[in-house]
């Protein structure tokens, strides 16, 4: 009494098929691929990993975390220090073009990373991000201090 459900005998060749039709994960060189020409200094892939790292441990905390093009622009302005990271496939890239100019007159470090999906990813959201400041604070000042040490030792781009 009732239908049956039939099982498909080749289950196990749905699912690889369906595995092997997902895209493969994006390198490091293919996303630099897509880098705007104003992306300097551009932090290196083991860089690139710590300051994730540190976006992870300090966006826990939203009064040393600030994220969006407006709220760092704001933040900047008003003289708060901190490490800023840039997406560097920013497009179209002149709504940021003014910001590094910004960092350098209030003595700020900042970076570019390679995607702003991954500074998304990094901060634990679905969307992507075009920049990010992290404030020091007490739970994370060692690897604070580690990634603003690398940053700093970044050639400039003039």
């Amino acid at each position: 009494m009732g239908k049956k459900s039939k099982v498909s005998e080749d289950t196990e060749n749905d699912i690889s098929q369906v595995t092997e039709n997902e895209p493969a994960a994006v390198t490091y060189e293919e996303r630099l691929k897509n880098l705007n020409p104003i992306a300097k200094p551009l932090a290196g892939r083991k860089l690139t990993k710590k300051i994730y790292k540190l976006i992870k441990k300090a966006c826990k905390d939203k009064s040393c975390f600030i994220d969006g093009l407006r709220q760092v622009q704001l933040k900047l302005r008003k003289g708060e220090k901190g490490l800023v990271i840039f997406a560097g496939d920013v497009n179209p890239i002149d709504i940021m073009t003014h910001l590094p100019g910004v960092c350098e007159d209030q003595e700020v470090p900042y970076c570019y990373t390679p995607s702003r999906k991954d500074l998304g990813a990094a901060m634990g959201v679905h969307r992507s991000v075009v920049t990010v400041m992290v404030k020091p604070k007490d739970d994370y000042s060692e690897l604070y201090e580690e990634v603003l040490s690398e940053i700093k030792a970044l050639p400039l781009p003039f």
